[in-house]
């Protein structure tokens, strides 16, 4: 085959798959996202379509394997790209859905050889119907998802010295050492405080400069710190992914001189589906406890 055709049926497979992704996710956007979430559908079912629609194209070009894995990446890549200029996603929210648009999209290139080298048409038709009324489905579904994530750590110094380190910090000066801080994941900082009673505003903030606004609900000293979240920034690394609702600091006297620490946040995805997405948001509110708990523990350690 002439390079000029063989390349124009790849391209062609490319924009047509594009065109159809994007044309879907305007489509949820009166469904699902009405409820504010991103589904299933658009990370699982759609570059897995994707993948179909670029294997009718290239059905005549007696692509070998390597190959179609290659351009389908390709594909992929394209996709990841769009998305940043037309949907304004941030770099780090790319990074983590890329295994699942490069995993589908292969597996849906792959699926759709063997569907078009056999010519079933019945079988076709129903692999593309079921695709459908799953994707259906998954639009008209109520979509919601909470999770608590804790974690504890020993720090050797007694409650009351520990207390005032809890509530309000100075700025943590020690290296990140989870890769996404590092790959330029905004890093908890500091912490400050109106003042130390029940009701008062407490800013968590972050190494970019952005802050969480916090109100304290529960203060009891050397025992317990809760604070919600009344105020995230306008983020595309956060906004419509994920919403901190209420942090946690409780201390226990462990009757020889340390103190238990506790950390727990509470948080609610909105995006979709859950085994895949709250795998990354368990970590990422992980290492924010680590990092914040690690700082505390080092402060309140000094003599």
């Amino acid at each position: 085959m002439k390079k000029d055709i063989y390349e124009f049926e790849v391209a062609k497979g490319f924009i047509l798959s594009n065109i159809f992704a994007f044309a879907i996710i305007g489509i949820t956007k009166h469904f699902a996202e009405k409820q504010g979430v991103l589904i299933f559908s658009e990370f699982v079912i759609v570059p897995f379509v994707m993948g179909v629609i670029c294997a009718w194209s290239w059905k005549e070009l007696g692509m070998t394997r390597g190959r179609m894995t290659w351009v389908s990446c390709l594909n992929a890549l394209i996709g990841i790209g769009l998305s940043a200029i037309i949907l304004k996603e941030g770099a780090i929210c790319l990074l983590i859905v890329s295994p699942l648009i490069f995993g589908f999209m292969i597996t849906g290139a792959f699926t759709g050889r063997a569907m078009f080298k056999k010519n079933n048409q019945n079988l076709n038709v129903s692999i593309l119907s079921l695709l459908f009324v799953l994707f259906i489905a998954d639009s008209l579904s109520v979509h919601q998802y909470e999770n608590l994530v804790s974690d504890e750590i020993v720090i050797n110094a007694p409650p009351e010295k520990v207390w005032k380190n809890v509530v309000a910090f100075e700025k943590i000066k020690e290296k990140n050492k989870f890769w996404l801080f590092q790959a330029g994941m905004p890093a908890p900082m500091a912490t400050t405080v109106e003042g130390y009673y029940k009701g008062a505003g407490r800013k968590c903030i972050f190494s970019n400069g952005y802050i969480f606004d916090e109100k304290i609900v529960t203060y009891s000293p050397n025992h317990d710190l809760t604070f919600d979240i009344i105020g995230q920034p306008k983020d595309p690394e956060i906004m419509g992914h994920i919403d901190i609702i209420r942090g946690q600091f409780l201390l226990k006297d462990n009757g020889n001189g340390t103190t238990t620490v506790i950390g727990n946040s509470w948080y609610k995805l909105y995006v979709f589906p859950v085994w895949y997405y709250d795998i990354w948001a368990k970590s990422i509110t992980r290492n924010v406890h680590l990092r914040v708990m690690d700082h505390i523990k080092a402060l309140s350690e000094k003599n």
